[in-house]
């Protein structure tokens, strides 16, 4: 006796493959691909300088500091999450590497203590995001965005409303230094990136979060320790923050409360164009280092061809919105296509 079909199953097989390759992951980020190449051709066609080595190195060493920090908030926001606490959570890092207590000792033993210390401030406003949200249930927007101004506030403080100037010459250097004629920066945001890829696609972690982000209580069940993960997901994307700070502390020889301001914004609007959804379940780290390039790129065109930042404003803000009703029309075709049909329905009468 032949088993019914699913008119699911059937719309599945009925689908040509090229077109079930082009509606997944392949076919988003082609498509951020597309975006990409476009923005580059409007570069090429509108400024002469646009098309040289160095000015790429340009748009990589600009998108890579906001490149780290997207790649946690991908984890974030794959899960369900939200982040706003990082561009805080940055300068606050910062200006703790940057005391001058930390200084005196990076001094007298290494300058990976600075390093150090930036990363374990990082990490650790993270736990405190992950506790509050996982532990004590409170929405994430309002957890992070009192870590916001709770960071840059302690930092103000910390620093005395000063920029704090590194003295140590050799964090500065090793900051600044080319392997193959690239940038420290870039180089770091590649392995960061390859590592965010790697937890995500390879790793029980990865597969955890996403079923996370797809039915937290389906998830429960399966035997998913989801507070816990939720807490180590905040850590995460804190650890980011920390080595984006350790990035900016080098370039710009300086710890201060104003550093990372927006930043928060830029890698959640990198991340959702890069194809993540907003209401979590879905995501990609691929798609997100494309989002990150399209809107360096096109704030490095606009600086070409001398367009203020207003306009840029403006051009991410229209990108945005185009990203968010795209994952609209996808979330609601997927809910249609996962909806159950009637029971009965088109099984054949004995």
């Amino acid at each position: 006796m032949q088993t019914p079909t699913s008119p699911g199953q059937t719309e599945a097989e009925n689908t040509p493959a090229l077109r079930r390759l082009l509606s997944g992951s392949v076919g988003r980020n082609l498509g951020l691909v597309l975006a990409l190449l476009v923005i580059i051709v409007v570069g090429a066609v509108t400024s002469s300088n646009f098309l040289n080595f160095d000015n790429a190195l340009v748009i990589l060493r600009q998108a890579s500091i906001i490149g780290v920090i997207s790649v946690g908030m991908t984890f974030v926001i794959i899960a369900g999450g939200i982040d706003l606490s990082v561009g805080a959570v940055l300068a606050l890092a910062s200006v703790v590497g940057s005391l001058s207590a930390i200084q005196d000792i990076a001094s007298s033993s290494h300058w990976i203590v600075t390093v150090v210390v930036a990363l374990l401030v990082g990490v650790g406003a993270g736990l405190i995001n992950g506790v509050v949200i996982a532990y004590g249930k409170v929405a994430a927007f309002m957890a992070t965005l009192a870590m916001m101004v709770g960071a840059r506030g302690l930092a103000e403080i910390l620093a005395n409303n000063r920029t704090l100037v590194i003295s140590d010459r050799d964090f500065v250097r090793a900051m600044n230094i080319d392997i193959l004629g690239v940038d420290i920066l870039i180089w770091i945001f590649v392995v960061v990136a390859v590592a965010g890829w790697f937890l995500l696609n390879r790793t029980t972690f990865g597969r955890r979060t996403v079923a996370i982000g797809g039915n937290p209580e389906a998830a429960r069940l399966a035997g998913i320790k989801v507070k816990r993960h939720t807490m180590w997901l905040y850590a995460l994307v804190g650890l980011t923050a920390g080595i984006a700070a350790v990035m900016l502390m080098g370039r710009t020889t300086a710890g201060t409360s104003t550093h990372g301001n927006l930043y928060e914004l830029d890698a959640i609007a990198a991340v959702v164009v890069g194809g993540t959804l907003l209401v979590g379940g879905r995501g990609t780290i691929t798609g997100t280092v494309f989002g990150v390039l399209i809107f360096a790129t096109l704030s490095n065109v606009f600086v070409q061809n001398n367009l203020t930042s207003s306009a840029q404003a403006v051009a991410k803000g229209v990108i945005i919105v185009v990203a968010v009703l795209l994952q609209q029309r996808f979330a609601v075709g997927r809910v249609k296509r996962s909806r159950p049909q009637p029971i009965g329905h088109d099984v054949p009468s004995a």
